[in-house]
């Protein structure tokens, strides 16, 4: 219990002392070393709060977890921001909104030309537009309406005759977990990528594992060549379309991942064919049709399938709503989505529960 927050503690100072002294805050050597200490300090104490704020939910004082609850708020957050922000940039134009649906009134309003003014609210590149705003409605209707798909297996009480029930494997039968995972995997690759590009530039084996530069004149580096740059996403359809080799990687990259890490993490979580056969047992529940010896092999035969090809098809969603410009990135979004899911289901089930209505099984 003590090990755990310890080691988020330490895992948060390496993180912050990597990008600080990264440069994404600025070159250190013009920020000072009192600057880069103070931004090292502010990033480990924020950690510290969010590892607290977890232990909180998760001694029963809120539901699920509270990293899974930071993560949803923080994708709905960006999400809001970019739709509603009443920040005002001029780019030669006049000033513009930063919030998509207040610069289409806007836009509609102050334009003489209504046809221009709804192409510039819809696709304008220099802030966020309608057409990534309808981008992410549309990736959360895919991926609410995969959550539905799920294969039921019926069982039966061995004990009580005529008890009967079933057994749900969903298609997201590992839930966030794989893009979770692959997440973590590729942004811990580039922070390792990106702090010794910065000391080794000119090194081959280096250059190979990943090149780093600018992104538009910002301090938020991207990855430029090398493997590092095969592992990320393209930032449009145009510019998928013309790098198709860079495409081609990265969608392999994300179904192979998130397909293995989903059949790994269900052998470490507990959540197995051979755990849930020992659950059914234990409960004195067997599969309608199947003797007790073959249950672990259809179990077998279900689960694995249905946990590779959910991660696949999580992966296949990330893509797809990177692609299309979704707001908060591909992964985020699932990630917020699934989140909230759980959620919904787990207040609905307290709500059966409180009711009367739940099932004995």
């Amino acid at each position: 219990m003590f090990f755990n927050p310890v080691f988020a503690v330490i895992i948060a100072f390496g993180q912050a002392t990597v990008s600080v002294m990264n440069g994404l805050y600025g070159p250190p050597s013009e920020l000072g070393a009192g600057i880069c200490l103070l931004l090292i300090l502010q990033l480990v104490v924020a950690g510290v709060i969010v590892v607290l704020l977890d232990e909180l939910l998760q001694k029963g004082y809120g539901l699920g977890s509270g990293i899974s609850l930071f993560i949803a708020t923080n994708v709905c957050e960006t999400i809001l921001w970019k739709a509603l922000s009443p920040t005002t940039y001029n780019f030669g134009n006049g000033p513009e909104f930063e919030g998509a649906l207040i610069a289409l009134f806007h836009l509609l309003f102050t334009r003489s030309n209504k046809t221009r003014a709804l192409k510039e609210a819809f696709y304008r590149d220099n802030l966020p537009n309608v057409m990534s705003l309808l981008a992410t409605a549309l990736v959360f209707g895919i991926v609410i309406y995969l959550q539905g798909f799920r294969v039921e297996l019926p069982v039966k009480s061995s004990r009580f005759r005529g008890q009967r029930g079933t057994y749900p494997i969903k298609l997201f039968y590992t839930s966030n977990m794989p893009i979770m995972l692959q997440s973590a995997l590729t942004s811990n690759m580039f922070m390792i990528s990106q702090m010794v590009y910065s000391r080794f530039p000119e090194n081959i084996l280096v250059r190979i594992f990943g090149t780093w530069a600018p992104y538009q004149g910002t301090n938020q580096m991207i990855a430029s060549g090398g493997l590092a740059y095969y592992m990320s996403p393209p930032h449009s359809i145009s510019e998928a379309l013309l790098d198709p080799i860079h495409t081609v990687v990265y969608v392999t990259f994300m179904l192979t991942a998130c397909a293995l890490l989903s059949k790994t993490w269900i052998e470490v979580s507990g959540s197995s064919a051979r755990d849930v056969a020992k659950q059914l047992k234990d409960q004195n529940m067997v599969m309608a049709g199947h003797r007790d010896a073959s249950m672990y092999k259809e179990l077998k035969r279900v689960i694995p399938t249905a946990a590779a090809f959910g991660g696949a098809v999580l992966g296949a969603v990330s893509v797809f709503a990177d692609l299309i410009g979704a707001i908060g990135s591909g992964t985020g979004i699932l990630l917020c989505i699934t989140i909230i899911y759980q959620y919904w289901e787990m207040f609905v089930k307290e709500s059966m529960e409180n009711s009367g209505d739940a099932l004995a099984f």
